[in-house]
């Protein structure tokens, strides 16, 4: 399976926080050639490379996603609900899935403005007013949807421009798809530094997953993947995160300074194009847990620009995800057991 088959399969499927072992066996399948494959108690999945050492790296991309929950079922085939992670005005005309005792399809509509009034025209989009519209009975729908089922959004996958991408969920399936690009790189060659490979749980949530991975496999040090906000029209026009551009290395207290440097010689020496970003504080990733965790362990994070996140047609860059991979695969080729004591000394 190439990269893209692979993010295409994942973006495609749905798994909001708490349900990430709905895509466990294509995570699985993907990765069961690389290294021996465990679960952990609350919806974790680790895939171990030894190594020759005794010295270990976690990399962590997480395989939840946003999500809506259903509070109410309505008459006429619709429901309300609470969004988790995404903003009301975005959900407007939207296809989504929900999970009930099987899936149905639904949408979600708004009144045309031919029937609103100016106040209605005039006030924000708010979730309390939208619905999914199931077009079941409501007999019907009670009968296969409770209060607090899931709902995930609902989209296909499409190929654009210059090696871009866009469906739902890139946030952070483009993550695991980096660490499978580097477990690839790394499939014949050995290394001195044990490696975990890990699609945490419930991060849009908390970082919850994080937390865990890093007291059940105690590494050494670990580097977080996930995406950030690009630098276009609708980003953070004042960073250099450019959707093309490579990797983005996180700077900030969150972050392991000689750790950092240590991997930027490596991009440098393999002419791997990089970005930088700048965090001074909490990074609102799983490397701001994963840092504080046990006795503290030393974290990067390395991020793959994005446009649009948490809606549902984000927007990344195929080589970005292949890179992100390749550059880690790099460092941990050449990274020795006797030299990560130093390193990770301040």
């Amino acid at each position: 399976m190439n990269e893209i088959q692979l993010l295409k399969t994942l973006c495609t499927s749905h798994a909001p926080s708490g349900r990430e072992n709905w895509i466990h066996n294509k995570i699985e399948e993907a990765f069961e050639e690389y290294g021996e494959v465990k679960y952990g108690k609350l919806n974790n999945i680790y895939i171990h490379k030894t190594g020759k050492g005794n010295k270990s790296i976690m990399l962590m991309g997480h395989a939840d996603e946003v999500f809506l929950m259903i509070t109410e079922i309505c008459e006429k085939g619709f429901l309300k609900f609470q969004p988790k992670g995404i903003d009301p005005k975005t959900l407007v005309s939207q296809e989504v899935i929900v999970h009930g005792k099987e899936d149905i399809e639904g949408i979600i509509g708004i009144k045309p403005p031919h029937l609103m009034n100016e106040d209605e025209r005039s006030k924000a989009v708010d979730a309390d007013k939208l619905m999914i519209d199931t077009g079941y009975s409501t007999e019907k729908l009670k009968k296969i949807v409770n209060v607090g089922d899931f709902v995930t959004l609902k989209r296909d996958f499409y190929e654009l421009l210059n090696n871009n991408v866009t469906c739902k969920a890139i946030d952070d399936r483009a993550a695991i798809v980096s660490m499978y690009s580097c477990a690839k790189e790394l499939e014949n060659i050995q290394h001195d530094l044990d490696v975990y490979f890990v699609c945490s749980c419930q991060e849009e949530v908390g970082h919850r997953g994080a937390k865990m991975a890093s007291y059940d496999i105690k590494p050494d040090m670990a580097i977080a993947i996930d995406v950030t906000f690009d630098n276009g029209p609708m980003g953070e026009k004042h960073k250099e995160n450019k959707i093309g551009g490579g990797p983005v290395i996180c700077i900030g207290p969150n972050i392991h300074p000689k750790f950092r440097k240590r991997i930027m010689d490596t991009a440098n020496k393999y002419d791997i194009s990089y970005n930088v970003e700048v965090e001074p504080g909490n990074t609102g990733t799983d490397a701001w847990d994963i840092q504080i965790t046990r006795g503290g362990i030393p974290t990067l994070l390395i991020s793959i620009p994005e446009k649009y996140m948490h809606t549902s047609v984000e927007v990344a860059n195929m080589g970005d995800i292949k890179n992100t991979g390749k550059l880690i695969a790099k460092f941990i080729e050449e990274i020795k057991e006797d030299e990560v004591e130093e390193l990770l000394c301040f």
